[in-house]
């Protein structure tokens, strides 16, 4: 058992913080949870009937974990869930009317097929013993689900798996997506396919792809050959070097951090993004979620939380980067509602619950990576972003229009303030691309596991699985709550149909 269980029940130790549903990490029913504060720690408790009490950490800083919160901002939500609340916050997703928050990243897994099998999958990829692909014509109808959210479609879309490129209609899977509006089409991959072929990275691109989302755990050959059975150090840069020969300028390096395995990495690959500053335009780190194939024995020493990431990060960088330089993700609300309530209409807002993840910028300079907030003062350009959206939501656009190019004082001159302004004044997608192009986002993702399972983070949840019955199923409930397995156990076929498809195929 992952953590330690109890036969007297929960205890009342702690300051207690809220009171939430979560799930047994043994059976999966719903229970419920106390968050609380101890010895400067966040935990949360539960009690299942059957399996006793079960206690982990949730976030190792309580200081950190209230300027967090500060951040809260709430969504609306879609205006046409697909399935009704029946049995209660988890258990109907889909989305439900209870969920707080739009898609801003559809997941479509195209495959549960894989060229590996790393130990810390936690998908599990063909864990049913059938290969889950879906059809062009399912795709088709993901795709469109996904762009039919009212108000806003989602704008972003990732082919994921298993391994997509295992596909061999993956480009046109692509194409599909490109023809249906997403403004953002990322490809998630081990790159062992990218690395055989600059052709290949040039035929994704050309069918519509913006972003290479690759699985990138270090630079060490040891941690490569610890995470994913193979030593996969120099496909990943044959990757990035034939995305770099393809013309891509978006790639995402994507580290399942582990404690003790990878986490003095951190500095190395930031150094790594930056020499490749070029073509890399994100680092997103996802600490080790005890899902899918990672087994949870020893919990309570391998539990990896934001605050312990941050705190790498700030030993490795030699406080060039501070912990108090990252951001949780809705501290971007305000300039979405800012900008959205100026051109009257909806923008996406990542209304995500604050602990789940945390970002900076990080602006290219002399040769080094410097946080944002040494350009902007980012809390007061937050509060003028709030102030300008209250002006217009009062009908007072020019009062408005003048608030926003006043907020510019709050960031010193320069190339930043250059590329910002067109974000501010027209709100586009390719203005936001334009900045984006000019920093390197450093991001923190933790990802929930049926021991740290909160249903606040989940009715916040952003990223959405689309699935070929019509639903879209947050990322965390999909990975713990059995509905990966039960869409891949419907609408999976034997392996020898698809050999069969494959050779029809060519």
């Amino acid at each position: 058992m992952g953590t330690v269980a109890k036969d007297h029940g929960m205890s009342d130790d702690g300051k207690s913080i809220r009171i939430t549903s979560s799930i047994c990490p043994e059976c999966r029913r719903r229970v419920e949870a106390r968050i609380f504060s101890e010895r400067g720690r966040i935990f949360i408790e539960k009690e299942c009937p059957v399996h006793g009490t079960f206690r982990d950490v949730y976030w190792s800083d309580e200081e950190s974990f209230e300027r967090a919160g500060r951040f809260q901002a709430d969504g609306r939500g879609v205006e046409n869930p697909r399935t009704a609340e029946r049995r209660g916050c988890p258990l109907d997703c889909g989305l439900c009317p209870g969920h707080l928050s739009e898609t801003d990243l559809g997941i479509v897994d195209v495959t549960n097929r894989c060229n590996l099998k790393c130990p810390v999958c936690f998908a599990n990829a063909a864990a049913t013993g059938s290969v889950y692909e879906p059809t062009r014509e399912q795709v088709a109808s993901m795709l469109a689900n996904l762009r039919s959210n009212r108000p806003v479609p989602a704008p972003a879309v990732q082919f994921s798996g298993g391994e997509p490129t295992l596909r061999e209609d993956l480009p046109e899977l692509v194409g599909m997506a490109k023809r249906a509006g997403f403004l953002n089409i990322q490809v998630n991959t081990n790159g062992i396919r990218p690395a055989e072929s600059v052709d290949y990275v040039r035929t994704l691109m050309a069918a519509g792809m913006d972003t290479l989302y690759l699985q990138f755990d270090g630079l060490a050959s040891d941690v490569s050959t610890f995470i994913r059975g193979r030593d996969l150090a120099a496909v990943k840069r044959a990757a990035i070097e034939n995305c770099r020969r393809a013309g891509l300028r978006s790639v995402v390096l994507v580290v399942t951090l582990i404690k003790g395995v990878n986490t003095g990495q951190l500095g190395d690959i930031l150094k790594f993004a930056a020499d490749n500053f070029d073509v890399v335009r994100c680092v997103n780190v996802q600490p080790l979620s005890f899902a899918g194939r990672v087994p949870d024995d020893d919990l309570a020493a391998r539990r990896l939380t934001i605050p312990d990431f941050l705190a790498c990060v700030e030993r490795q960088t030699g406080g060039r980067i501070r912990a108090a330089d990252f951001y949780p993700v809705p501290c971007e609300v305000p300039i979405a509602r800012a900008v959205g309530a100026l051109m009257n209409e909806r923008h996406p807002e990542f209304t995500a619950h604050p602990h789940c993840g945390a970002a900076t910028y990080l602006v290219p300079d002399r040769g080094t990576l410097v946080p944002i907030g040494r350009f902007v003062k980012i809390d007061k350009f937050l509060r003028s972003m709030a102030a300008v959206q209250r002006e217009a939501s009062r009908g007072s656009r020019g009062a408005a229009r003048l608030r926003l190019m006043a907020s510019l004082r709050h960031v010193k001159p320069g190339l930043l303030r250059k590329h910002l302004r067109p974000l501010l004044g027209k709100g586009t997608f390719e203005a936001l691309s334009d900045l984006h192009s000019r920093v390197i986002l450093f991001s923190c993702m933790h990802f929930m596991d049926a021991h740290n399972f909160d249903r606040e983070r989940v009715r916040r949840c952003v990223i959405h699985y689309a699935t070929p019955d019509g639903r879209l199923i947050p990322f965390c409930s999909y990975n713990n709550l059995g509905y990966r397995q039960e869409i891949e156990t419907a609408y999976g076929r034997p392996p020898a149909s698809i050999r069969e498809r494959d050779h029809a195929d060519r």
